[in-house]
Parts: C-alpha cells; sequence; structure tokens
C-alpha cells in the first residue's frame, strides 16, 4: 500500500440499530473517536436507532466502524448500516448533536 492511499481521508455514515439509547452509546462513540482523532458527530434517532459521521484516514475510520457493530456494554448492537463516500472536511471535532 503507498502512503497516499494510508493517509487518504474518507467518510463513513453509520446508522446503528438495536439497544443503542439509554445506555450511553453515544457517549461512548464519542469517546472512542476521539481517542481515535476522528472528527463528526453522533446523535440518537426518533426511531430508536443512532446515527453518525465519521471523518479521518481511512484505515482508522473502518476502526471505528468496526467497533460500532460491538459497542460498549451493555448495549446490544443488531445491525450497522454503512456508507463510505470521501471526506469533506467540514469538522473540527466530534460532538454528540440532537
Amino acid at each position: 500500500m503507498d502512503s497516499q492511499a494510508e493517509t487518504k481521508n474518507i467518510r463513513a455514515r453509520v446508522f446503528i440499530s438495536g439497544r443503542v439509547q439509554g445506555v450511553n452509546f453515544r457517549w461512548y462513540t464519542q469517546r472512542k473517536a476521539q481517542s481515535l482523532g476522528l472528527t463528526g458527530w453522533v446523535r440518537n434517532l426518533w426511531d430508536g436507532r443512532v446515527e453518525a459521521i465519521f471523518e479521518g484516514p481511512e484505515q482508522v475510520v473502518r476502526q471505528v466502524v468496526a467497533w460500532c457493530h460491538r459497542g460498549e456494554r451493555p448495549s446490544q448492537v443488531d445491525n450497522v448500516e454503512v456508507t463510505y463516500q470521501e471526506a469533506a472536511g467540514e469538522f473540527k471535532s466530534f460532538r454528540i448533536t440532537w
């Protein structure tokens, strides 16, 4: 793999379903994304899912998406839908939003 591919930034839009609201899933997601140096946001949806957008180096974004399939206890992830795109570079940090 060449160095350009290793540093390519991407965006992942993720929808997580299961027992992911009321169990601090957003807080854990923010903590994980910040620890990896990613930008974007995470929020609860009205239908019980959690939505997140992650931007950063491709390898690191894929790492946090893999984490989303597990989450932290006591959450229970049943399904994760992911769409990958080019990074837009619009975020300065990773935050919980409404």
